[in-house]
């Protein structure tokens, strides 16, 4: 019985070596994981949800030692062994140890303090801009690297999609009523359904593109965590290869939500403008409105599975209510339609227009694009390598604001705010984003950066750890490549002067 087994568990007795006590025991739908020290043990509980099967002795033990072998190659500091549990005539449960009969199994790893998790990280506070920017580049980096075949891929097929979500819908209609509403159930289905009709062929531009990888399928806050003086990520789904061969926006798209479900866009912004300047997945972001609504349900599926679950006490069960309902309702959020934005921001080279869009994009929630991150993206460089004089020709330079302004206008379209951070030095460049958006009905916000030339030069000079190539030498020649805004443009002017900039009169401007 699995409630022998967790209580016997939480004897000091069971294993082999010191333990601290209270032994501390974590539970999900699916596991139990039982803190002792040094060592934390997870045992898979026998359940069947259709999804996921650990109702045989067999079954655990294999999908034990397959988060094993997923999980040990990126977090080779936390996962140890798969180990047996034995149970003797007299009811004990020994771990790794034969004093008895073969009970079942359990996977141990090296425990973190638990402090170290992003999600107890954020409940204290300190869950920084700095750390989720660093995520966004570890995430990045991650994805570098997983594996993708023609077998991977081909669950990026719309068939194989649209059977994983409407498996989430089939197993959360016992919930109507309870955690959610019929018309949020309805309208949340009759969005995914359109999406599929409306977007089979970016789906297929996905497969094509090799975004389809073995990602890590459940990558949220609390498969984070800070240890060692480095961010690890665990937990990597093993049950399921549909949830883990996935659109590489599937695995974003879960932090995003997990951050908003919490009360922080201005985190989850930040984290998603870290990992597309590291690798430039602009068309992917068109996925992101489905993939977010997809992650939060399916945090609102399995949080309603708790409310069915013989070993939560009725007070975890009335917090699991409540959670679930604010997953379902976020859910519904994600496929309402949005209006979108262009703010463009223009000024010479040390102006501060990326410390404007660094500060403005989190507060109301934009995409930045940056100039130069995407002339590197272009020329398949790291953008943090340094650019040479082939890179800033006429061409490269024409291709880049091209662009920038390709996806940076259809993104808007979509329903995104933008944030287009370049020199804008040309009219002609300017007045494009002008008649879009004007044909489009679209605000658009000119800001205009400025400061003295010697300040600009002292910055450039100063400047250290950033993308961008550019040196105080340029300076005199972009101010005589300056084209002047014209009259056109001036309704949508803003002029600011960045030595004297005050944030907080910037933010009050206009967006709420």
């Amino acid at each position: 019985m699995l409630a022998d087994l967790i209580a016997q568990l939480q004897n000091a007795q069971a294993y082999p070596h010191p333990v601290t006590q209270p032994i501390e025991v974590l539970q999900t739908h699916c596991s139990a994981v039982f803190l002792t020290g040094d060592y934390a043990y997870k045992v898979k509980k026998p359940v069947d949800f259709g999804f996921l099967d650990f109702s045989t002795l067999e079954k655990r033990k294999f999908y034990l030692e397959q988060e094993l072998a997923l999980n040990q190659p990126i977090a080779p500091d936390i996962y140890d062994q798969v180990v047996p549990l034995y149970q003797d005539s007299e009811g004990r449960v020994w771990v790794n140890q034969p004093l008895g009969n073969l009970a079942d199994y359990a996977l141990r790893m090296r425990q973190f303090p638990q402090s170290c998790l992003l999600i107890n990280l954020f409940k204290a506070g300190r869950l920084t801009p700095e750390l989720i920017q660093e995520l966004g580049r570890t995430v990045a980096e991650f994805h570098a690297q997983t594996q993708t075949n023609s077998y991977i891929q081909s669950f990026g097929q719309v068939e194989k999609i649209q059977d994983a979500i409407m498996d989430n819908f089939k197993a959360t209609e016992k919930y109507i009523g309870v955690a959610q509403t019929e018309s949020q159930y309805q309208e949340t289905r009759a969005f995914d359904r359109r999406f599929f009709e409306e977007n089979s062929e970016l789906f297929q531009r996905r497969i094509q593109g090799e975004k389809i990888r073995e990602c890590h399928g459940d990558l949220h806050l609390q498969n984070i965590c800070y240890w060692r003086e480095k961010l690890q990520l665990f937990d990597r789904i093993e049950f399921n290869e549909p949830f883990r061969f996935v659109d590489v926006m599937y695995d974003i798209a879960f932090t995003v939500m997990d951050l908003e479900a919490k009360e922080r866009r201005d985190l989850g912004t930040i984290f998603l403008n870290s990992y597309l300047e590291q690798t430039g997945d602009w068309e992917g972001v068109s996925l992101l409105p489905f993939y977010l609504s997809r992650q939060a349900y399916v945090r609102a599926k399995v949080t309603s599975f708790l409310l069915d679950d013989p070993q939560i006490s009725p007070q975890e069960k009335a917090t699991a209510l409540e959670t679930a309902q604010n997953y379902y309702r976020q859910a519904w959020r994600y496929t309402q339609p949005q209006t979108g934005e262009v703010i463009l921001l223009s000024g010479l080279s040390g102006a501060g227009k990326s410390t404007v869009a660094r500060y403005l994009a989190p507060q109301i929630g934009a995409l930045h694009l940056r100039s130069d991150a995407i002339r590197k993206q272009l020329a398949g460089l790291p953008v943090t390598a340094q650019g040479g004089a082939d890179l800033y020709t006429p061409e490269r330079t024409l291709q880049t604001y091209q662009y920038l302004q390709n996806w940076g206008l259809e993104l808007a379209r979509q329903g995104w705010r933008v944030i287009l951070d370049a020199k804008y030095d040309r009219r002609a460049d300017r007045q494009k984003i002008l008649n879009f958006c004007q044909a489009q009905g679209l605000p658009l916000t000119m800001l205009h950066c400025q400061a003295q030339l010697t300040t600009l030069r002292e910055r450039l000079e100063q400047r250290r750890g950033d993308i961008s190539d550019a040196t105080a030498a340029l300076l005199r020649q972009q101010v005589e490549n300056f084209e002047a805004f014209g009259a056109e443009e001036s309704p949508f002017r803003v002029n600011l002067d960045t030595e004297t900039l005050a944030w907080q009169d910037l933010l009050n401007r206009r967006w709420p």
